[in-house]
């Protein structure tokens, strides 16, 4: 005898294949919220590794920074303490020779001229005095001229006290020269 199956195969066929695509779907959609969770999670990690690297790279930078600036502190206060050592210096190099320039001074002055007043201003001497006659304070010039502490006298005024005496006033101006080698 044939048998006939009279129940709807096909629609349990369906169902079936509709239990096993939402199954299929469901978990597929459960995988995929998983991956997406995990790549999430990793991402944020990766993210809180770096940000923390980043803050602990800004500490370091900011403690060079201030190192910096300590040494920038400290090349400037090197360079005051130089320029401090230098003008010492040079008041130690030109201490003996105010005693030079009142010695040669002292030579330059001729018999008859008297000095009343001699005003320094960095290198220049203004030398005032009294004189006999035109003869001393050219005699004087030339003395100074000669010295080797002294450069380029000049005679800015030279005039007679009273009509009868004979005594001058002069003023000159004269340079210190620059130190000597051998002195």
């Amino acid at each position: 005898m044939a048998r006939i199956n009279l129940l709807p195969w096909r629609e349990e066929l369906r169902k079936e294949q509709r239990k096993q695509f939402t199954f299929i779907a469901a978990g597929s959609a459960v995988l995929m919220l998983m991956v997406i969770l995990y790549v999430h999670l990793y991402i944020g990690g990766l993210i809180t590794n770096q940000n923390s690297r980043n803050q602990y790279l800004q500490q370091q930078i900011s403690g060079v920074e201030s190192k910096i600036k300590e040494i920038e502190d400290l090349e400037k206060q090197k360079q005051q303490l130089l320029a401090r050592m230098k003008v010492i210096e040079q008041l130690q190099q030109n201490r003996p020779a105010v005693v030079h320039l009142f010695e040669s001074l002292a030579k330059a002055v001729p018999d008859g001229l008297y000095l009343t007043s001699v005003k320094q201003s960095g290198t220049n001497l203004t030398i005032a005095g009294i004189a006999q006659s035109n003869a001393r304070v050219s005699s004087f010039m030339r003395n100074l001229d000669h010295s080797q502490w002294f450069n380029n006298p000049v005679l800015d005024v030279i005039k007679a006290q009273d009509k009868g005496d004979r005594a001058r006033t002069f003023v000159l101006r004269v340079t210190q020269a620059s130190k000597k080698e051998g002195s």
